[in-house]
């Protein structure tokens, strides 16, 4: 059973952060067979941390509010809240296996959150035919894995905008818009993008 997970950062809690940073990796090391991404995102700046991204595959919802809220930095109020929802490894691979690699080109967490008014549930999800730059990809889900009410994706771009349009290519957004944590994409009600680098020890 597949979760994403995204503890976003505490406004003034970069020290704190890197003062666990061992900590959190050591508690990571203990998922190591389970995790399928990870990785810090950063703020428009490509310095300032802002969130920690993990997909795991859990055996259920306990398992992975455990994974969550047992976490050191978020024991430690790094993190002002957690994303935690379902979600389904559409690529059938890990980041690791990802052709391009840990390096070259800029890196993105793109989340769609929605529906937006009126747009009605989205229940479906088809990978986009232009997947070479995908490195993770998959619907966020209720809690019975029933329906979708959201999309999250990892993915090489040349810039933000780029990888934005990653929800248009699978037919639910016109890609337009900058930034982390912008505005409105088709059917999306909300649409967030961040800097992203593999995670892991360095």
């Amino acid at each position: 059973m597949e979760f994403f997970c995204y503890h976003r950062d505490r406004a003034g809690s970069a020290a704190l952060r890197m003062e666990l940073l061992e900590r959190h990796w050591s508690y990571m090391d203990r998922y190591e067979k389970e995790l399928i991404a990870r990785g810090p995102t950063f703020g428009e700046d490509g310095e300032t941390p802002t969130g920690s991204v993990h997909i795991v595959d859990l055996p259920d919802a306990a398992a992975a509010r455990a994974f969550a809220f047992e976490e050191p930095g978020y024991q430690a109020g790094v993190y002002r809240d957690v994303l935690l929802r379902r979600w389904r490894n559409l690529l059938g691979r890990t980041m690791w296996e990802f052709p391009g690699g840990r390096s070259g080109g800029n890196r993105y967490l793109v989340i769609g959150l929605g529906p937006a008014s009126g747009a009605g549930p989205t229940v479906g999800l088809d990978v986009p035919a232009e997947r070479e730059d995908l490195i993770a990809y998959g619907p966020l889900l209720s809690d019975d894995g029933a329906t979708r009410v959201g999309t999250a994706a990892l993915v090489r771009a040349p810039d933000a905008d780029a990888a934005r349009a990653v929800l248009a290519l699978e037919g639910c957004g016109d890609g337009h818009g900058t930034g982390n944590g912008g505005g409105n994409t088709g059917r999306y009600a909300d649409v967030e993008v961040h800097e992203w680098e593999f995670g892991g020890r360095r």
